[in-house]
């Protein structure tokens, strides 16, 4: 597993319930929700770092029924 670094991070009250009850719905701790967005923000940027891990599930869509 890649090395892990602290930090604190100052986030609205509202913003970080909102987060939380995310987390909640997709069966994640808090931390584990910010860093899946972090990640998925950088995917899309396309500003993945070398050698980060993949989000679990990150590559997993949901599938279209019409497809």
């Amino acid at each position: 597993m890649a090395d892990r670094k602290p930090f604190l991070l100052r986030v609205d009250r509202e913003l970080l319930d909102a987060v939380q009850r995310w987390a909640n719905d997709d069966l994640r701790s808090l931390n584990g929700q910010i860093e899946y967005l972090l990640r998925d923000a950088l995917k899309r940027a396309g500003r993945t770092p070398r050698g980060g891990a993949p989000a679990p599930g990150a590559d997993a869509a949901p599938s279209d029924p019409t497809e």
